[in-house]
């Protein structure tokens, strides 16, 4: 199955196990062979990695990475299809399957996966930490912003998403794409859009286009956010409302801790405007903002 993940062959493979591809697991697999070797070039492998795949499927992908990795711990929700991947998985001894969610809430990883990854990293000195995965959309976003809150983050993710997610993790202030999202991501890796993916190289094919993005951990500018914790919370805090004046918001955040007075002079300090909205701040202008809330809290 591994060599020949095409259309007809999927097709009538699932017709002999008698299942369907489950909308509500965001099952779309990539048919376009050229474009699957493309994901895991891109992911640029070594024999000391241990990488983490969410998204079995049916285990194109995973047989595909085993070779050229220490360990791949793969993540299936449906146990019909983990079953399908069993199979292939067989013939490779340095793969965990796990079959559940990837996901314990919106917020948090699941312990059990996060276990997982942590004794392969542990079983040899040097190993290294990365994501390659086609992911299901609907958990594409909290997948990788999870996986930013860990101390031990991965070195990189080389996914494919929807493309509209790949162009808000790349956006630049100012810009109708621009949010949480795209500064919490920015503030932590370089990205890079590697190659664009028609509905058309997925079964079932979906509505929307999407994108092989490649992340890569950047430990200096991860380093300089003094509070990841308190970061993530503010930028969500701030994107709630990102129409809305910068100051307003601030005072709603911060009713309890700062006044308005407090609020302006800090944004004065900081060189912005009244009239300054979050959309209008740059990833640095992010960082020296919750930098000196802290500090305005601390003192208060």
């Amino acid at each position: 199955m591994t060599t020949r993940q095409t259309l007809s062959f999927l097709q009538q493979k699932f017709e002999q196990a008698g299942i369907r591809p489950r909308t509500q697991h965001g099952q779309n697999f990539l048919i376009d062979l050229n474009l699957l070797e493309l994901l895991v070039a891109a992911a640029r492998l070594s024999p000391h990695d241990v990488v983490l795949e969410v998204g079995t499927g049916t285990g194109s992908l995973t047989t595909r990475v085993a070779p050229l990795a220490a360990h791949v711990v793969t993540v299936e929700i449906d146990p019909h299809m983990a079953e399908l991947a069993r199979s292939e998985l067989a013939a490779c001894p340095n793969v965990t399957l796990l079959v559940q969610d990837a996901l314990r809430n919106k917020n948090q990883l699941h312990p059990a996966v996060l276990a997982a990854v942590r004794e392969q990293l542990a079983a040899a000195p040097g190993r290294c930490f990365k994501l390659v995965a086609n992911l299901p959309y609907h958990v594409a976003t909290p997948v990788i912003s999870n996986l930013l809150d860990l101390e031990d983050a991965p070195q990189s993710m080389t996914i494919t998403i929807q493309k509209e997610l790949a162009e808000r993790i790349m956006a630049h202030p100012s810009t109708k794409d621009y949010g949480a999202l795209s500064i919490w991501v920015q503030s932590q890796c370089r990205a890079e859009i590697v190659r664009l993916v028609p509905p058309e190289a997925f079964w079932p094919r979906p509505k929307v286009a999407s994108a092989i993005l490649r992340l890569e951990l950047d430990p200096p500018r991860r380093g300089q956010i003094q509070d990841r914790q308190a970061f993530h919370e503010l930028v969500r805090g701030l994107f709630l409302h990102r129409r809305k004046l910068l100051r307003g918001v601030l005072a709603s955040l911060y009713r309890s801790r700062l006044d308005k007075p407090k609020i302006d002079a800090l944004l004065s300090s900081l060189g912005l405007a009244d009239s300054a909205r979050a959309e209008e701040l740059d990833v640095p202008g992010m960082i020296r903002l919750c930098d000196a809330l802290r500090q305005a809290t601390a003192e208060h």
